[in-house]
């Protein structure tokens, strides 16, 4: 998404008027997740009259679709694009733990079958092999199912106590209900981890990719799924991108994601577009919130040809990006990341 044409500045101290609540007790100022800087330019004002979620669990569910709201800013330092000033980490973190989400799970059948083909890519990746793998904020365990219908040791973990448990019953899974840094699990005992749709929510995206290394083993793999800002869609659609959503906090490019997970000491071997499967009419009514009067003629057509619930891809800049966990000692002896990563592979 192109900057505006005279960015200003942010200011630290900036707080916004309060509508609905007290905003200056539940924001605060955030700084570039990539690079550090605390150096901004805005790119899109907030728009607090438009909040339509003033429950903070309807909207942090994860079906849920509120448009952005917060001001969007962009680091002068790397580019990197995300919300500053936002709601605080620990009431994001309660909300996304609380609530029902019959709506997510409507869609299963059609998500299972997309991560069926994802884990095709992970594996040319792994050359075959299957091991243990530990999906982070699995929702309600669509991907845990399938790679255990592969033969990976498959576990997962979610904020959302709901969805962890509709997981763990629906599919006879392992899921631990909570984040990932409160889980017991064991330094380099991973050689799978994957973030689907789960680093843009997160507060702090760098001590995320840096965790997972710690439980990755030596040249294990990171997976991670992102919509990405930089697509040509996104910037087509502007302020109308169905992903320009509240409860996303931080917004990668190619070249962002790629910057933060190498600075966190992963090689990037695959990063492609990502498309997904859902039921048509589902896909149709998270479109209403743009245009309510074409989503409803064309649901109301759908329904009339019986495709209410054919399952369609489709594709608004989700990114695939595969990651490989670089030796740090190695590199550092070689001076050469190039030579390093030739090494490591034979």
């Amino acid at each position: 998404m192109a900057p505006a044409a005279q960015p200003k500045k942010t200011d630290p101290s900036f707080q916004p008027p309060g509508p609905a609540r007290e905003r200056e007790a539940v924001l605060q100022h955030a700084t570039c997740a990539v690079c550090g800087s605390d150096r901004q330019s805005v790119i899109l004002e907030a728009q607090y009259e438009n909040e339509k979620d003033l429950d903070l669990i309807d909207k942090f569910r994860a079906s849920g679709d509120e448009l952005l709201i917060d001001r969007l800013v962009a680091c002068a330092a790397c580019g990197m694009q995300y919300i500053s000033p936002r709601l605080r980490g620990d009431l994001i973190f309660s909300s996304y733990a609380e609530g029902e989400d019959p709506v997510y799970v409507s869609q299963m059948q059609a998500r299972e079958r997309t991560f069926a083909i994802a884990l095709g890519h992970v594996e040319r990746e792994s050359g075959g092999q299957r091991g243990r793998l530990l999906d982070v904020g699995t929702a309600a365990g669509g991907f845990l199912a399938a790679a255990t219908a592969r033969g990976w040791q498959a576990e997962g973990c979610e904020p959302n106590r709901w969805l962890a448990a509709w997981g763990s019953r629906q599919y006879g899974v392992h899921i631990r209900s909570g984040s990932v840094f409160d889980q017991p699990y064991e330094p380099a005992s991973f050689d799978v981890i994957t973030l689907w749709d789960v680093i843009e929510h997160t507060t702090d995206p760098r001590a995320m990719i840096e965790h997972c290394r710690t439980l990755l083993k030596p040249g294990g793999i990171l997976v991670v799924n992102y919509p990405d800002i930089g697509s040509w869609i996104a910037r087509g659609l502007g302020r109308r991108w169905l992903f320009l959503t509240s409860v996303h906090l931080h917004y990668f490019s190619r070249s962002t994601i790629t910057r933060l997970l190498e600075s966190c000491e992963f090689r990037v071997a695959v990063i492609r577009p990502h498309v997904q499967r859902l039921e048509l009419d589902y896909i149709l009514s998270r479109g209403a919130i743009l245009s309510p009067g074409l989503t409803g003629l064309a649901r109301k057509v759908t329904s009339m040809l019986g495709a209410r619930q054919m399952q369609v891809p489709y594709w608004l800049g989700q990114t695939f990006v595969v990651a490989r966990r670089t030796n740090a000692l190695l590199l550092a002896l070689l001076g050469s990341r190039e030579l390093a990563e030739m090494l490591m592979l034979l």
